[in-house]
């Protein structure tokens, strides 16, 4: 397995390949979270097209198995409040060091084989080498508590690349019907 870093995504044969990756990692989660978290496809191709996000890719042989998306510019998502972090962490915003994980994805049958701490160690080495403040979200069902789940997953990836990289909570949201 090989990792490889693209921006701007733009060829339509890598687009599907990539495309089908992130149905099939998503497959089941719309009917588990009430949150949209699944890209329409148009959303997508716009996503992997946009020259200021870094896309990494985890390939078996000629098949995408993992794929990041980073945001390296928060202002061209609709995910996160410039003015939430231009106040709280107002040095990375100076800096453009504040980054978005959009997707952290893995087909389901490569789950279990590492690939997704080799994906991580990639692509959080190059943002850790950057001093940049990677920001994430998760769903309650990948992260039902303030702690554990997918955040100290993340934790325990960034130490390994990174050394003391805590990860903090910065907010719950909760629906109602």
């Amino acid at each position: 397995m090989f990792v490889t870093r693209h921006t701007h995504v733009v060829d339509q044969a890598l687009g599907d390949k990539l495309w089908q990756l992130y149905d099939v990692a998503y497959r089941g989660l719309a009917e588990m979270a009430v949150t949209r978290e699944m890209l329409f496809r148009s959303e997508f191709d716009e996503a992997i097209a946009d020259p200021s996000n870094r896309l990494w890719v985890l390939w078996d042989d000629n098949m995408p198995v993992g794929m990041s998306l980073v945001a390296t510019d928060i202002g061209h998502t609709r995910y996160l409040s410039r003015a939430y972090f231009e106040h709280h962490y107002p040095d990375h915003m100076r800096r453009d060091a504040v980054h978005y994980i959009m997707w952290l994805v893995i087909h389901p049958a490569h789950v279990a084989k590492g690939a997704i701490v080799r994906l991580a160690k990639e692509g959080l080495a190059l943002e850790a080498s950057e001093g940049a403040l990677l920001v994430f979200d998760s769903p309650e069902m990948n992260q039902p508590a303030a702690s554990g789940g997918f955040a100290e997953m993340m934790a325990r990836l960034a130490k390994s690349v990174a050394g003391q990289a805590p990860v903090r909570h910065l907010e719950t949201q909760h629906y109602f019907a």
